[in-house]
């Protein structure tokens, strides 16, 4: 059998997608080669889905980590499901430099996603941090080619973003869950001032009952909803831990309870963003 059909969802395009993923992003303090340690860790442990973005300035440790696991036999290319989001020359600028993000400039970068499609340079193509209003702008635009597969965006019990959720589904979306653990207040955009979600007592009480992480409950609630959610660690206890997510189940009050700690808590609000289309502004 295909290791990318087992716990995988089935994107709009026909591929499919892991439904847990390695994020890479960190800390400056965090050195690049912990980053390849830490794929190549994740691949061994049977991640398949590989999540990096052209601001993360380490794809370069990324390719040499999943090709040396490709070299050593332990996967073909095939079987990885890699994200990236473009760098800044997919996002429209005046000519003062000024980030542009009107109706017409974010259809017309949407325009060079599905060329890039059309040319066979990615499989796939979504989006990343869009409320409602901005997916509904690229889903009536004259001439659509193709719907985006995925919305990545912030999404844990303290904010469960069930709204979008709802959109999303309703328009065949998947909702990829970034922050599902919390955060690392380690990373110099984040909101320091939040309560630490793995430390939350009925999250910790849930994971009690179940002989379980508080990390592994988190997780396991986002696959349960549907989404595909997205957990880093470059340490290889949680990197294992993390991945054991598939052998359990929570219980219909468990997920209630989770359900309840909603409390539209953003750990990353971008806040330096300074702009009229700034999406967190939006309700969902």
């Amino acid at each position: 059998m295909n290791p990318m059909k087992v716990c995988s969802v089935t994107l709009n395009d026909g591929h499919l997608m892991p439904m847990l993923g390695l994020g890479t992003s960190a800390p400056s303090q965090v050195p690049k080669s912990k980053v390849e340690e830490a794929v190549k860790t994740a691949i061994d442990v049977g991640y398949r889905h590989i999540d990096s973005a052209y601001l993360y300035q380490n794809e370069e440790e990324i390719g040499r980590a999943i090709w040396k696991k490709i070299a050593d036999g332990t996967v073909q290319r095939e079987d990885i499901f890699y994200t990236t989001k473009p760098g800044e020359e997919f996002i429209p600028k005046d000519k003062d430099g000024e980030v542009i993000f009107d109706t017409v400039d974010l259809c017309a970068t949407w325009e060079a996603m599905e060329k890039c499609k059309d040319l066979g340079l990615t499989k796939s193509i979504g989006v990343s941090n869009f409320s409602r209003r901005h997916l509904e702008r690229i889903l009536n635009k004259p001439g659509l080619k193709y719907k985006p597969v995925c919305n990545q965006v912030e999404c844990h019990p303290y904010l469960n973003q069930s709204k979008l959720q709802e959109f999303c589904k309703s328009k065949d979306i998947i909702l990829t869950a970034y922050g599902a653990l919390g955060t690392d207040f380690r990373k110099e955009w984040v909101n320091k001032n939040c309560p630490v979600l793995l430390k939350d007592p009925v999250l910790n009480a849930i994971a009690a009952k179940h002989g379980r992480t508080p990390a592994q409950v988190a997780l396991r609630f986002q696959l349960q909803r549907g989404l595909v959610a997205l957990v880093k660690s470059f340490n290889e206890k949680r990197i294992r831990e993390n991945f054991q997510v598939f052998n359990f189940q929570l219980t219909p009050e468990d997920m209630e309870s989770l359900d309840g700690l909603n409390k539209n808590i953003r750990y990353f609000p971008y806040e330096f963003v300074n702009h009229t289309d700034y999406p967190f502004f939006d309700e969902n």
